[in-house]
C-alpha cells in the first residue's frame, strides 16, 4: 500500500515509492528504493523534503499514515474549493481567430530563444531590440484570448524541450500576471524575464543538458549553475528590466529556503520570483522528458497544492484560478460517460469549460468530434465534469485534438 508520511517518520527499512520533490533537483539516481543507510536518510532530510510516499508492501509501515488515495481525494477537494472562488471572463477574440496569430507567435518565440541560446554560447548577449516586438505580440495575444497560446503550450516535440519550456513559461507567466491585474508594461517585463529564465543553460555542457537519464549529484551541481550563468549573461544587457532579472534569477528559490542559488526564504524573494517558481515547476512536471514522465495538467495543479511548504500558497491558488481547475489540454470525463479535451477555460465558471468531445467511455467508442460549452447547456441538464482522465488509458492525444479547427 502506498502511504504518505512526514520526513520525521522516515526510517531505515522503509521502501521509498516517491520522494515527492518535483519542486527541486536532486541527485538520487532512482526514485524508488529501499532506504538502507543513515547517509541516505540524512541526505533526504537536508534536501528540504518534508513529506514523501512509502510502499508498505516492500518495507516498514506507519500505521496511522494516510494512503495515497486519501491524500489525492483531499487534494481534489482542496482544488475544488479554490476553483469555487474563481471565474473566467469573455475573450476579446474567438479562439478560432486568435489561433492563427498564436501559432505564428509560438513558432517565432521558439526560434528566438534558440537563436539567443546559440548567441550566448558565443559570448553574445540577447538583444532587447530583437526580443521586445515578439514579447509585445505574445502579451497582446494573451490579452485577446489566452487559450490560443495555452493550447500551443501543450504541444511538445522531441528535442525541443529547453526552447518550448522557455516559451511556455513566458505564456503562463503572462496569463498569471494578467489575471493578477498587473499593467501591460509590467507584464511585458515579466514575459521577457520568463522567456530568458533558462538562458544560462546555454553555458551548461551538452553532455549534461542532453543526458538520456537522471543526473548524478555532481552533474546536478553543474546544472544548478545555470542560474548564476544566466545572471551573468543578462547583467550585460543595457537597461535590462529589474523585474525581468528577478524572474530569471529567483525561479529556483523556494519559500522555505530549500532552493538555489542563494537559498532565499519567503521575505527575500520578490513577487516575480515567487510567481516564476510556481510556473516553472508546473510546466516542468507536466512535460515529458527522457528521465521524467510528465503528469497531466490537472495532476500538476494538485502537486502545486501539495508542495505548499515550498511555494507561496496564496499565489498557488491564484495560479489555479488563472489556468482553471481543468487547464486547456486536460482530458475529462462527463457525467454522461463521454470523454473530451478542454479547449477553452470556463468564461463564467471554472467548472464549465469548453470541451472537445471525442469518445464514449462506456462503449469505448470514438465519436464524431464536436465541441461542448458547459456554460451554455440547459441548466436542467445534469451534464458536468466528473473528473480528469489519463489520456494513455484511452488512446487519446490531447495536443492533436487542440489543433483541430473549431
Amino acid at each position: 500500500m502506498i502511504k504518505k508520511i512526514a520526513v520525521d517518520q522516515l526510517q531505515i527499512g522503509m521502501y521509498i515509492h516517491d520522494l515527492n520533490c518535483g519542486w527541486l533537483d536532486h541527485g538520487f539516481i532512482r526514485s524508488r528504493f529501499m532506504l538502507k543507510s543513515d547517509n541516505a536518510l540524512e541526505k533526504i532530510r537536508t534536501l528540504g523534503i518534508r513529506e514523501l510516499y512509502i510502499d508498505t508492501e516492500y518495507g516498514l509501515d506507519v500505521e496511522e499514515a494516510p494512503t495515497e488515495t486519501e491524500v489525492n481525494q483531499a487534494l481534489e477537494e482542496n482544488l475544488a474549493e479554490v476553483a469555487q472562488e474563481g471565474g473566467g471572463e469573455a475573450h476579446e477574440v474567438p479562439l478560432s481567430v486568435e489561433r492563427l496569430a498564436a501559432k505564428r507567435i509560438h513558432t517565432e518565440a521558439i526560434a528566438l530563444i534558440g537563436d539567443f541560446m546559440s548567441a550566448a554560447r558565443l559570448g553574445k548577449a540577447p538583444s532587447l531590440d530583437q526580443a521586445r516586438p515578439l514579447i509585445s505580440d505574445l502579451v497582446s495575444s494573451v490579452f485577446r484570448n489566452p487559450d490560443a497560446l495555452l493550447a500551443f503550450s501543450r504541444i511538445r516535440r522531441v528535442g525541443l524541450y529547453q526552447f518550448e519550456h522557455s516559451v511556455n513559461v513566458a505564456v503562463l507567466m503572462t496569463c498569471f500576471a494578467r489575471a493578477m491585474g498587473m499593467e501591460q508594461q509590467e507584464i511585458e517585463d515579466i514575459a521577457l524575464g520568463a522567456i530568458l529564465h533558462d538562458i544560462g543553460k546555454a553555458m551548461i555542457p551538452g553532455r549534461i543538458i542532453n543526458k538520456p537519464g537522471r543526473l548524478t549529484e555532481q552533474e546536478f551541481d553543474i546544472m544548478r549553475g545555470h542560474v548564476d550563468q544566466g545572471h551573468h549573461i543578462l547583467s550585460k544587457i543595457p537597461d535590462f528590466p529589474s523585474i525581468a532579472l528577478a524572474v530569471a534569477i529567483e525561479h529556483h528559490e523556494r519559500m522555505d529556503g530549500s532552493g538555489y542559488p542563494n537559498k532565499k526564504s519567503a521575505p527575500g524573494i520578490s513577487l516575480y520570483g515567487k510567481m516564476a517558481a510556481i510556473v516553472d515547476i508546473y510546466d516542468a512536471i507536466s512535460s515529458e522528458r527522457v528521465y521524467h514522465k510528465g503528469v497531466e495538467p490537472h495532476q500538476a495543479l494538485r502537486k502545486l497544492l501539495e508542495w505548499r511548504h515550498h511555494l507561496d500558497p496564496e499565489l498557488v491558488q491564484q495560479f489555479i484560478r488563472c489556468v482553471g481547475i481543468y487547464p486547456v489540454g486536460t482530458l475529462v470525463k462527463l457525467r454522461s460517460g463521454r470523454l473530451g479535451v478542454v479547449i477553452e477555460s470556463g468564461r463564467e465558471d471554472l467548472f464549465k469549460p469548453v470541451i472537445r468531445i471525442v469518445m464514449d467511455a462506456k462503449q469505448r467508442r470514438f465519436l464524431a468530434v464536436s465541441d461542448l460549452d458547459l456554460s451554455r447547456i440547459n441548466k436542467a441538464s445534469e451534464e458536468r465534469i466528473v473528473g480528469a482522465e489519463l489520456p494513455k488509458n484511452w488512446g487519446i492525444d490531447p495536443p492533436e485534438l487542440l489543433l483541430l479547427p473549431s
